[in-house]
């Protein structure tokens, strides 16, 4: 690795721009930091050798050099937001309303949306955020960030912390903030030290060399920012996985039980009631709403009992369940239990649970039962033998029946709203079967030559609790990367690093300063310290390079 030698006796890394101990600048470095043919030096880093613009010639050092671009970083940024917009258009597949025709996403975007709904659920973008695409646009973004904070802290860190006090001639004449004085007295050299203190400058004093510093801490601010960043999106990619991250929706009816689902079978839940409460048809507050919808709920509420499976469960038994939560979930009063949360999120009213048909003789203006059987709609058998002797197979079963277009039956939902069967009966004794359509209003003999008709005897209702799951780990880590970006933020916003060079000379005395922003700040600074004395103030050379 070639060093380069100044001429005050210290050797530089390769590609430094400003020399480390004395800030000589290395004249075949200045085109780096673009000081060619400009009076002012570029102190961004204070000219120390950056990994990016020293090597570029291994595989390693291109990608390196790559990623540490600031306009790499911006239009991997600019990306990503412009991804995250695509993604707000229209609902992304988890917040598919409850009660849409379909929840497919294939049917639900372009039934609601036409076209471009076809297209938004083509190019993906029903899952953006857990897309393999996004996640890898993420890592980059933070890729960029881990690379531009080392190719620059690293390097600023070591200037700063070995700069000296006493500095070339060329250094400070280059400086922004500069003036020469001819007579100074001790007195006076003394004086202003005391005032720049008094002001929070540390005061470093090599031989009459004297540096001023403040506010060093601010120049961090931009590498706490980066920090903070790469902490949120290292949550947002934990947040795809369903370790940190679990959102699920569980419909439930009334005395139904289920596995919670993210939880691997370890947890149950029973629904044990839903109530729903109306506001008074008379109540002026409401009349308009229930005129228009018909009944406005005052309160919907699922009355719940969560059990976790014993550990002595023996495996491959029915497990056994301890209940570890009986409560009710209303809008804004969510369940909790190990980490989850159970929210009321919707119900379906009046769902059938099983309908009770029987068969009788299609001349038979009485309509005597013959025999009948029971349907659960939730569970439906595909036969069933009965005491005389009839035999019914389950064909085609609809739990909620419409036709379409072009007359084709199908199921909208999977709920049981309005259940309806193809059935093939077989009358004792005869292996040719009768064919029929039933369903809710509906009894079709669908060759128009059946002896046996199947109709309607009674049926069962229910209803259906909507509850939305939740498990969020990641907020924590939201919350402390959004803290240390906000501090970032303060720390280089409300601060300056501030540098004022104090250089004796035989004749004389030069005075330099620099600042990474806020000149008029170190301005008064420097008029305050000099304050009746023969100390000349600094002219701000700005307008030699322009």
């Amino acid at each position: 690795m070639k060093k380069i030698k100044c001429e005050c006796g210290h050797i530089n890394p390769e590609g430094t721009v400003l020399c480390e101990a004395c800030g000589k600048p290395i004249e075949e470095n200045q085109h780096i930091d673009g000081n060619e043919g400009k009076k002012l030096l570029n102190m961004r880093y204070d000219g120390t050798a950056r990994r990016s613009q020293t090597y570029t010639t291994s595989m390693v050092d291109k990608i390196w050099s790559f990623f540490s671009s600031v306009k790499v970083g911006v239009w991997l940024i600019v990306l990503a937001l412009v991804a995250s917009m695509f993604g707000t258009i229209f609902p992304q597949a988890q917040f598919i309303p409850q009660n849409a025709i379909s929840r497919d996403p294939a049917v639900y975007y372009e039934d609601q949306f036409g076209i471009l709904g076809l297209i938004y659920y083509q190019l993906g973008f029903y899952q953006l955020y857990s897309s393999w695409w996004y996640m890898i646009l993420l890592g980059l973004i933070g890729i960029s960030l881990v690379i531009c904070s080392l190719d620059r802290f690293v390097p600023l860190y070591k200037a700063l912390k070995k700069q000296k006090a006493k500095r070339h001639d060329t250094f400070l004449n280059r400086q922004r903030l500069y003036s020469e004085t001819e007579r100074v007295t001790d007195a006076e050299i003394e004086q202003v030290k005391e005032r720049l203190q008094k002001q929070r400058y540390k005061i470093r004093d090599e031989n009459g060399h004297i540096l001023a510093e403040k506010g060093r801490f601010s120049r961090w601010g931009p590498y706490v920012n980066h920090i903070g960043l790469i902490i949120i999106l290292f949550a947002a990619i934990l947040r795809s996985t369903p370790l940190l991250y679990e959102d699920a929706f569980i419909w439930l009816r009334e005395g139904e039980q289920k596995v919670v689902p993210g939880t691997n079978g370890e947890y149950y839940i029973k629904n044990n009631d839903f109530i729903m409460e109306v506001h008074d048809e008379n109540d002026e507050r409401f009349m308009a709403a229930i005129e228009k919808e018909g009944m406005v709920p005052s309160n919907f509420q699922t009355d719940v009992v969560v059990y976790r499976v014993n550990d002595s469960s023996v495996p491959g038994a029915e497990p056994e369940l301890e209940p570890i939560l009986e409560d009710s979930i209303q809008m804004n009063k969510p369940a909790k239990f190990a980490g989850y949360t159970l929210y009321q999120s919707g119900y379906q009213l009046n769902e059938f649970t099983s309908l009770t048909l029987k068969i009788y003789e299609t001349d038979d203006p009485d309509e005597e039962s013959l025999d009948s059987f029971t349907i659960d709609l939730i569970n439906p058998e595909s036969e069933y033998m009965l005491e005389n002797g009839f035999k019914v197979v389950v064909d085609q079963y609809y739990p909620d029946y419409v036709l379409t277009d072009d007359g084709i039956p199908t199921s909208e939902t999977n709920n049981s709203k309005n259940p309806a069967f193809v059935l093939l009966v077989y009358p004792p004794g005869s292996d040719s079967a009768e064919v029929s359509f039933i369903g809710i209003g509906r009894n079709v003999d669908a060759t128009g030559e059946n002896e046996y008709t199947i109709g309607l005897e009674d049926f069962e209702l229910h209803d259906v609790s909507g509850l939305q799951l939740r498990r969020d780990y990641t907020l924590p880590l939201f919350g402390l990367g959004s803290a240390i970006f906000m501090i970032g933020v303060i720390q280089g916003m409300y601060w300056q690093h501030r540098r004022i060079w104090i250089h004796p000379k035989e004749n004389g005395l030069l005075m330099a300063a620099h600042t990474n922003k806020n000149w008029f700040g170190i301005k008064k600074d420097i008029e305050k310290s000099i304050e009746n004395t023969s100390l000349k103030m600094v002219d701000d050379q700005q307008e030699l390079d322009e």
